[in-house]
């Protein structure tokens, strides 16, 4: 499985659970997180890093308000796809603008998961095979009902529980 992370907006403590997450479905080989490395806000990954084992891709921005991260990490999946070097792949965002990736890398024959917020689109969930909501990473707390969702979505399942996202 290639792990391609939207960094500029994931938050670096559950590294490990997205890991875990995507382990499930197959090796994940290919790590590697995108976002503007230049800038404060992606110090909090350093360490992170180091210990997972996930390179990190420059992407500068060239303005505000535009998908260079998106961009970046489109072309390398394709690029991945195309080599045919894993047979799945783990897109770490809540953000819409990777629906048709997903779709494309689906259509040629790959697995395809996702890993985001509660409240990403439902077109980028349901262009997932599976699609893990980060909120349920984190342990539930405890209530009177006697079965809970464990956060992943299937076909069958689209409703989950939590308290604690990846993403800021």
């Amino acid at each position: 499985i290639a792990m391609l992370i939207d960094g500029d907006n994931a938050q670096p403590k559950l590294i490990e659970a997205v890991l875990t997450e995507s382990g499930k479905y197959g090796l994940v080989t290919i790590r590697r997180i995108y976002g503007d490395w230049t800038t404060t806000t992606m110090n909090q990954w350093k360490e992170t890093l180091h210990i997972h084992a996930v390179q990190p891709i420059q992407q500068f921005r060239y303005t505000t308000g535009k998908n260079a991260t998106d961009s970046a990490m489109i072309i390398d999946a394709m690029d991945i796809l195309f080599e045919g070097v894993v047979n799945g792949f783990c897109i770490v965002s809540s953000d819409s603008d990777y629906t048709r990736l997903a779709t494309r890398i689906r259509e040629k024959g790959f697995f395809v998961m996702g890993i985001g917020r509660k409240d990403t689109p439902r077109s980028f969930v349901n262009a997932c095979e599976v699609f893990t909501y980060t909120e349920n990473f984190q342990p539930q707390p405890k209530t009177s009902r006697t079965t809970e969702s464990r956060g992943r979505r299937t076909k069958s399942d689209s409703t989950t529980e939590g308290s604690t996202p990846l993403f800021t």
